[in-house]
């Protein structure tokens, strides 16, 4: 076994409780560090995307994760001068965007909810830039078409649809804790997503979005598969982060796809595979992580 001085100690920034980057980040530290005797991945509540971004841009972050339209505009300079200082390590999970409303709700379309209490989650989450391109996509300003309500934990946000302060919360994922306690609810919960009509709006305004579709029995009572847009979520290093670090996570990540997707059911995406075809380029991933992949066969 590794003694402490010779772990690699790694701080990974996740997001406020009761989100889905906890949900994932304890799971991807202990299967990882269970793996590899040398890797010591602290997982640590954060404040989501926006922040783990800046972080790892100063160095203050070792590994941090953030959502692809967060990677994505952090890496265009959207909001400021472009990020230069990321790395990816691995792609989680595809995660689409949508609405859950209690199963017993009148609203049937997105359309529907225009001028209601929307529930979009943690001020500082990457859910929130996503459902800013969703809703531009198709024509909506998510502020000022709704009743915007923003929370500082995500999982303030189930109690307000179940008991009706809200009429829907926004999010995604397989899994999403959220969603998951409202569908758990006495009421059950139902998705709101764009229409193929809408979708095809979606993706033409804002191509880095992608159709995704979350299959049938991804949450209780989901009996058809949920089409929408999002992205690929990554685990983000420092690129300062040395190469053996990087060399290891992927390693460790490629050995345990089994036992990872055994402990989490959306983690059965989260395989070198899905990162190399996710990363909006090659030169985005760490050289540690490229080194890996060449020796395991993944890369030429």
């Amino acid at each position: 076994m590794a003694t402490a001085q010779e772990k690699n100690k790694l701080v990974l920034g996740t997001a406020t409780p009761g989100g889905g980057f906890p949900a994932y980040g304890w799971p991807y530290a202990e299967v990882l560090n269970a793996t590899d005797a040398t890797l010591g991945i602290e997982p640590i509540n954060t404040k989501g995307s926006t922040e783990n971004i800046v972080s790892l841009e100063q160095d203050k972050l070792d590994l941090g994760l953030v959502t692809g339209e967060v990677t994505y505009e952090a890496i265009k300079g959207i909001s400021g001068a472009p990020v230069k200082n990321i790395r990816i390590i691995n792609a989680t999970y595809s995660q689409a965007g949508m609405f859950m409303v209690r199963a017993d709700s009148p609203y049937q379309s997105i359309a529907d909810l225009k001028g209601k209490p929307i529930v979009w989650g943690a001020g500082t989450s990457g859910f929130i830039v996503l459902a800013r391109y969703v809703m531009d996509g198709m024509g909506f300003d998510y502020q000022k078409d709704f009743q915007p309500i923003l929370l500082k934990s995500a999982g303030e946000g189930p109690p307000m649809v179940l008991d009706g302060r809200a009429a829907a919360m926004w999010g995604g994922g397989v899994g999403w804790p959220p969603f998951m306690n409202i569908a758990n609810g006495p009421a059950g919960g139902r998705f709101i997503a764009p229409d193929a009509e809408e979708i095809k709006q979606i993706t033409m305004k804002h191509t880095f979005l992608k159709q995704t579709v979350m299959p049938a029995g991804s949450y209780p009572g989901q009996q058809k598969a949920v089409n929408s847009v999002g992205s690929w979520p990554f685990v983000l290093a420092r690129a300062s982060l040395p190469d053996e670090a990087a060399y290891k996570l992927a390693r460790a990540l490629h050995q345990s796809e089994g036992a990872f997707a055994k402990r989490l059911e959306q983690a059965a995406e989260s395989t070198l595979a899905n990162t190399l075809a996710a990363a909006p380029s090659r030169e985005l991933i760490h050289p540690g992580v490229l080194k890996y992949m060449r020796e395991a066969g993944l890369l030429k």
